[in-house]
C-alpha cells in the first residue's frame, strides 16, 4: 500500500486532492497570477471583477472578500497558490498557520519553537 492509498483523515487538515484541485482551478490560477505586479494592482482596483475574470464561484468570491483563508482551502485552494493571495493581505506562512490552528501569531510562533526543542 502506498501513502496515496491511505485516506485516513488527519484531524484539522484539509486534504488537497484531485477533487479539490478541480474545484479550485480558477482560484489557484487567479492566485498564481499575483506573481505579476500588474495582476496584483488589477485585483486591488476591483476585486470582484478580478474574481469574475477567473470564474470563481460565489462561495469563493465571498471567502476572498472575507479574507477567509481557511474557507479558500476548503473551496479548493492550494496553500502554495493561496500564499500569493496571503501576501497581498500582508500575511506570511506563519500567519496562515496561526489561522489554520486557531492560535494567535505569537502562540503559533511559540508552538514552532517548542516543536523544535
Amino acid at each position: 500500500m502506498s501513502y496515496l492509498d491511505d485516506k485516513t483523515p488527519i484531524p484539522g487538515t484539509i486534504m488537497f486532492d484531485g477533487q479539490k484541485s478541480r474545484m479550485g482551478y480558477g482560484l489557484n490560477k487567479m492566485c498564481y497570477s499575483f506573481n505579476d505586479e500588474s495582476a496584483r494592482n488589477e485585483f486591488t482596483a476591483d476585486e470582484n471583477a478580478y474574481c469574475t475574470k477567473y470564474k470563481l464561484s460565489d462561495e469563493q468570491k465571498k471567502a476572498v472578500k472575507d479574507r477567509d483563508i481557511i474557507a479558500l482551502l476548503e473551496l479548493g485552494g492550494s496553500i502554495y497558490y493561496l500564499a500569493k493571495f496571503a501576501g497581498i493581505l500582508k500575511l506570511n506562512m506563519q500567519g496562515i498557520g496561526a489561522l489554520q490552528t486557531g492560535l494567535t501569531l505569537e502562540e503559533f510562533k511559540q508552538k514552532l519553537v517548542d516543536a523544535g526543542k
